[in-house]
């Protein structure tokens, strides 16, 4: 595999001195990508390394991308000889699982400790993200990863052995945030997407900042894309609380946002997307609520009002 040189270790360290700068999607120097048995185009540039992608001076049209540990190689007999002895390959994925529900979970992983399984996934989340960089700093970041477990083994591709479980998306977290951010980066793979996999790391996350008791949110500016989805994940997230609310007793931002844990400027963006906002101000200039209106909403959009991530999921560290 393309991924086996020492460069690969230390290739964020030096990336901005050695790879070309990439702008945009018209700027793509991977067109197509093959993950396991699926075939899909890319969105965007990746920093992989010049013997790659020749400098910035020619177009690969495929890449081989190992399922289980992401490693990758432009061409098809390498790749083949990988995956038939990839260690990921029948084995949990790396890191520490966290939490657990039906078929999906969640695995912790510290980029310190799996530094070329963390770069090996930067590089190819990159291909689908634009305005978000991939995390250069390994060591500073942890990574969680979205897992789909199959109900039973199956094989995905001729002369592959049976497999257990598919990455299908994750997001990075700064270890130390000054700014309390809750995610760097997020992606669900594309073959994955529109599944509402999406408010499944989203839940994590502030579920995370739940159990360390600060009140956060994404790294901004968020994309357009980014920002329709946490506006969608904010509206339902403050809908069940509203609708969970005793009837006639008030509550204030500050208690929204304490409870759900997002932040105030969110909580305030959510209703206004909602358009649940009582046109008229009350005494000192706060608006009310029409809750009759959040459960149109909330009903209009099939908000479940179990949330999206079950806290007892989450297995006790």
């Amino acid at each position: 595999m393309d991924t086996a040189s020492p460069l690969r270790l230390s290739l964020h360290s030096n990336m901005r001195s050695e790879m070309p700068a990439l702008k945009s999607g018209s700027d793509r120097n991977i067109l197509k990508v093959v993950l396991g048995d699926l075939l899909f185009d890319t969105w965007y540039g990746s920093f992989y390394p010049d013997e790659l992608v020749g400098g910035g001076r020619q177009e690969v049209d495929r890449l081989y991308v190992c399922r289980w540990c992401f490693r990758y190689s432009k061409e098809l007999m390498p790749y083949m000889a990988h995956v038939k002895l990839c260690r990921s390959k029948l084995g949990a994925p790396p890191g520490q699982l966290i939490y657990e529900k039906d078929c999906y979970s969640i695995y912790e992983v510290n980029g310190e400790d799996h530094p070329l399984f963390c770069q090996n996934l930067s590089l190819f989340a990159k291909l689908f993200l634009d305005n978000k960089s991939v995390c250069f700093d390994l060591a500073t970041f942890n990574y969680y990863l979205l897992v789909y477990t199959y109900p039973a083994a199956v094989s995905s591709s001729p002369g592959e052995a049976s497999t257990t479980h598919q990455v299908v998306g994750f997001f990075s977290k700064e270890k130390m945030s000054w700014d309390n951010n809750n995610l760097a980066c997020i992606l669900v793979f594309p073959p994955w997407q529109r599944k509402g996999l999406g408010k499944i790391l989203m839940g994590v996350s502030y579920e995370l900042s739940k159990r360390e008791g600060r009140i956060g949110g994404p790294e901004k500016p968020l994309s357009d894309l980014g920002r329709r989805g946490y506006l969608s994940f904010w509206s339902s997230t403050i809908a069940r609380f509203i609708l969970a609310a005793p009837a006639r007793k008030p509550f204030t931002i500050k208690d929204v946002s304490e409870d759900t844990f997002i932040l105030a400027d969110d909580v305030i963006a959510a209703l206004k997307e909602m358009n649940v906002l009582n046109p008229r101000q009350r005494a000192g200039g706060a608006m009310g609520v029409n809750k009759v209106k959040v459960r149109e909403w909330a009903r209009g959009n099939g908000v479940d009002l179990a949330p999206v991530v079950d806290a007892e999921g989450f297995l006790e560290q």
